[in-house]
């Protein structure tokens, strides 16, 4: 068979054409539909990584607030005591800081404890406390029994975070301030300024503050009148002395106020005053006293002992009323002079009465005090405490003066020359004009001796000549 090759005409032609165009199309369609599904795509990528965006920025300011809150912290704690007794009151000062970079709110501050009665809080509601500043906050509380240590809770709210709790430690104790006089005289001489000394002793936990001690009696002065402690720390003491002078027997009392914080407290302590010689007091005895005349006046000499246990300071003597000091010596200072120890004095002075000479005697002693002794000397009288005989009216005190001599009464001593007598012997005159007495009174007293001694002497020689007076004798007749 043969084949036939039929060869393509038009209309092959157009077909081939119209099946491009169709090809073209699909081609077109399906390249638009991938570029949709891309889009859509695309979208639902962007969509969903804007969704996680905006979660994670949420997330992040959540975390943020909390890390900012976390970065407040307590600073700084105080009370206003270290200890307190029971149903005092109290306040706790708690500082918070900022160390964040951005401002934190706080809210509702308080303390938490069985132990203290909380009062209502001045901090209500919201405060903000900026970046790097602080805040403080005051809370105001009772303590309530029994004694012991404590721990409050201190909490404060933050915005957006977590609370901030700290512990407050408060002690309860109801020890009190112990007094007690450590020091005081056996008794306490009228008149005269005598020491005391009182100490404190502070056995409470913490410390107490502005204490005064104010000492009171009838009939009693107190230097200082008030003392004033501004602090006591804990498990310590303090002692302060105080001059006394009672004019009469009393009780003297130390009222004693201190504080822990705000709250004030009060002891005393009561010391009995008996009025009675102090038994370690320095004791001035006169003695040794001579008198003589000094132109229109008078002059005294004379030792001063110390008898007492203790010694005497700053020793003064002089005369009062009527007698005036003048002269050369109106007023004699001593110094000190030691127990059983000895110092003389001289005075001058002018008077219209002799039968009564009051002598001075001042001194202190170690603490400063000051004491007096005044003796009263009659001088004018032989009945009395002594006599005065004025002679050429020059002075006589010791050696070989001549003139007056001073005849002391009991325990007293004269001071003149040879003629002078002693410790109140009385005088008389000698056969020979002189003075005698069992010191002696100078030659005349010797006048009677030397006379026997002159006629014994003669004796002696008439006996030894006897026989050749005898043969003149016998030649004359």
């Amino acid at each position: 068979m043969r084949s036939t090759i039929v060869s393509p005409g038009r209309g092959y032609k157009k077909m081939r054409w119209v099946l491009a165009g169709i090809l073209l199309l699909l081609l077109i369609a399906g390249a638009y539909a991938d570029n949709s599904g891309s889009s859509s795509s695309t979208s639902g990528i962007s969509g969903s990584s804007s969704s996680g965006t905006s979660s994670s920025s949420s997330t992040s300011t959540s975390a943020s607030t909390v890390d900012q809150a976390a970065l407040v912290y307590v600073s700084n704690v105080t009370t206003d005591s270290g200890s307190y007794f029971p149903g005092d009151s109290g306040t706790v000062s708690v500082t918070l800081t900022n160390g964040g970079t951005t401002a934190i709110g706080l809210e509702d501050p308080t303390l938490i404890s069985p132990h203290l009665d909380i009062q209502k809080s001045d901090w209500e509601g919201m405060t903000y406390v900026g970046a790097g500043d602080t805040i403080t906050y005051s809370i105001r509380f009772t303590v309530l029994p029994p004694d012991g240590t404590y721990d409050a809770l201190f909490t404060v709210g933050t915005q957006g975070g977590n609370a901030i709790h700290y512990p407050v430690e408060i002690n309860v104790d109801s020890n009190s301030l112990l007094a007690a006089v450590t020091s005081q005289p056996t008794s306490f001489a009228p008149e005269a300024e005598q020491n005391v000394t009182l100490t404190l002793m502070n056995t409470r936990c913490g410390a107490i503050n502005n204490i005064v001690i104010t000492p009171e009696g009838t009939g009693i002065v107190a230097d200082p009148a008030m003392y004033l402690i501004p602090a006591l720390a804990s498990s310590s003491s303090y002692s302060d002395t105080f001059g006394i002078t009672s004019h009469q027997a009393s009780n003297l009392t130390f009222n004693i106020s201190y504080q822990d914080g705000d709250n004030t407290h009060y002891t005393d302590v009561v010391l009995p005053i008996n009025i009675g010689e102090d038994k370690t007091a320095a004791v001035p005895v006169l003695n040794d006293v001579a008198l003589t005349t000094s132109g229109s006046g008078y002059d005294i000499t004379g030792d001063i002992t110390n008898a007492g246990i203790s010694d005497a300071y700053g020793v003064i003597v002089n005369v009062a009323s009527p007698a005036t000091g003048t002269g050369t010596y109106p007023v004699y200072a001593i110094g000190s002079i030691a127990s059983d120890d000895s110092g003389t004095f001289e005075l001058t002075f002018t008077t219209s009465d002799l039968s009564a000479v009051p002598v001075v005697i001042t001194w202190k002693d170690a603490a400063g005090n000051d004491y007096s002794l005044t003796k009263t000397l009659n001088l004018g009288s032989s009945a009395g405490a002594a006599n005065v005989t004025a002679g050429s009216g020059s002075r006589v005190t010791s050696g070989t003066g001549t003139g007056g001599n001073f005849n002391g009464g009991t325990g007293g001593t004269s001071r003149g020359g040879y003629g002078g007598s002693y410790g109140g012997r009385s005088s008389s005159n000698s056969l020979f004009g002189g003075i005698t007495s069992g010191r002696g009174a100078g030659i005349a007293a010797f006048y009677p001796l030397i006379a026997g001694v002159v006629f014994l002497i003669a004796a002696i020689v008439l006996w030894t000549k006897r026989k050749w007076i005898m043969i003149k004798l016998k030649k004359q007749q």
